[in-house]
């Protein structure tokens, strides 16, 4: 047991108790647990700390409105009631102290895109080195130990009770992806980061966020408020907002290293050469130059691979250990992954393109390895952004030579509404006049492949790593590159 003091907390009226474990949900709450009452989109937790009392909660962390909506239950019971004008930092601060010693070395990565390549590039980078370093984010905890995950960004006491066990589990290194959601609502806060890094801003989550700069508050959070006065910054300079956000790094008196094609870039990318299973590229760390070989396709990867050098050399690694191991660095699941190869050397990749940027950046990257066609099969997701779907069609139309408008997860919305606005901006963006729409998401990859030539290349975009698909309530198994995988062996008359 911990008392409330060693948590940090103060109690109403000065009053202590005794603490056996934490809970946000008041259906896992025992005897002598904190309950966590938060603010929610539809309702306030301060409507179940009736329940969490019954329970047997022997504190109720919660802010001014949760204690009012419960202010008969609370003031009947013996529950010690802490009220913090942000509970959810409050409760993030207290997960760290409960659950105790995380990996001596963590950097987060923010950012749209890339966030889960540069830290699996992080965590591979740490193992050519002979570290025990993880990945944590949108595909769980990867590395020298496993574990599944729900969200990109675990609520705090997720999050710190993984963190801890990855420290008893001899772990030392964590590369942590930082979600706009996870972020606004705290759930990294009480993390003491060594770095953190910023890959690009485009439209995505304005369902959740309202507005742009609402959304890039959230992910200047990382920056403004988790990584502390003597972190370090690792900026992506060639994004729009990359020079806004090395300002408001150094403001705050932030090391601050710059990534990319900008003069300003200490590590600095200076020449790309493409082939078609990978790029020669050449780089410079501080005017010093460099080059390496990189078994991955698109540019957009040198970007992530040098982002996450920056992040490890940030965190304390030898520079020169750092470059030594990128030619190791293998393809991360989902992000441009090469899942099938037709007899007629045609290559089908996979790629979690789920916002417009990331469609156009993807499909821009993969034609310097492609001689023929690049072939395209896009859709986009239900209950979430809907001014992005036209945008979603109008970057496969003027980016590919062939576009399959099909289904994401669809979830509850209709599939043909969701599939028709995206066939709009398609049409409306005046590319390629070869469009069609196919709503069965595996025979859409059945015909992108079969139309492919010697030379050409298909694009799955949307999903990458996920295996499964949202339609209504149900999660349906699916997986894409297996998909792709069982297309070429039908049309191939292997099966």
């Amino acid at each position: 047991m911990t008392s409330l003091a060693e948590l940090g907390l103060t109690a109403q009226g000065g009053r202590e108790a005794q603490i056996k474990g934490l809970a946000v949900d008041s259906r896992d709450v025992k005897d002598g647990f904190l309950f966590a009452a938060l603010p929610g989109a539809r309702v306030h937790g301060g409507e179940f700390i009736q329940y969490a009392l019954r329970m047997g909660a022997a504190a109720v962390l919660t802010d001014a409105q949760g204690a009012d909506i419960a202010a008969n239950e609370l003031a009947a019971s013996d529950a010690a009631v802490i009220v913090a004008q942000d509970p959810r930092q409050a409760l993030a601060q207290t997960a760290s102290l409960w659950f105790g010693p995380h990996p001596d070395t963590v950097v987060a990565v923010t950012g749209t895109n890339g966030k889960t390549s540069v830290s699996t590039f992080c965590r591979q980078i740490w193992e050519e080195m002979g570290i025990a370093g993880v990945n944590l984010g949108t595909t769980g905890v990867e590395g020298a130990w496993t574990h599944p995950l729900k969200h990109t960004t675990p609520e705090p006491i997720t999050l710190h009770r993984v963190l801890s066990q990855a420290a008893q589990n001899g772990v030392t290194h964590v590369a942590m992806e930082a979600s706009s959601h996870g972020l606004d609502q705290r759930r990294l806060d009480g993390v003491l980061l060594a770095a953190a890094g910023f890959t690009n801003f485009t439209q995505d989550h304005l369902d959740y966020h309202g507005t742009f700069e609402a959304y890039f508050d959230a992910k200047m959070g990382l920056f403004k408020r988790v990584l502390a006065e003597d972190g370090v910054a690792v900026i992506n300079l060639d994004d729009p907002k990359g020079p806004e956000v090395a300002d408001i790094c150094t403001a705050r008196g932030q090391e601050v290293i710059g990534v990319g094609r900008s003069p300003a870039a200490r590590l600095r990318i200076t020449g790309n050469r493409f082939d078609a299973t990978g790029q020669d590229l050449l780089f410079a760390w501080q005017g010093r130059p460099r080059q390496a070989r990189l078994d991955l396709i698109g540019g957009f990867q040198a970007d992530n691979v040098l982002l996450a050098a920056g992040l490890v050399i940030a965190a304390g690694a030898d520079p020169v250990e750092v470059f030594d191991s990128l030619s190791h660095l293998g393809t991360v699941h989902g992000r441009m992954e090469l899942a099938a190869t037709r007899q007629n050397g045609a290559a089908v990749f996979v790629d979690y393109s789920h916002t417009p940027d990331s469609v156009q950046t993807a499909l821009k990257a993969l034609r310097p390895h492609v001689m023929g066609r690049i072939v395209c099969i896009v859709g986009a997701g239900g209950d979430r952004d809907r001014g992005k779907r036209p945008l979603m069609g109008a970057a496969a139309a003027l980016n590919a030579d062939v576009v399959i408008i099909t289904d994401d997860n669809p979830r509850s919305e209709d599939p043909a509404t969701i599939r028709a606005a995206v066939m709009e901006g398609a049409i409306a963006a005046g590319g390629t006049d070869s469009i069609t729409e196919v709503g069965d998401r595996a025979e859409a990859i059945l015909r992108g492949i079969d139309a492919l030539g010697p030379g050409d290349a298909l694009l799955i975009a949307g999903k990458g790593h996920e295996t499964g698909q949202i339609v209504g309530d149900s999660v349906l198994p699916f997986d894409d590159v297996e998909q792709a995988s069982v297309a070429v062996a039908a049309l191939e008359g292997r099966i």
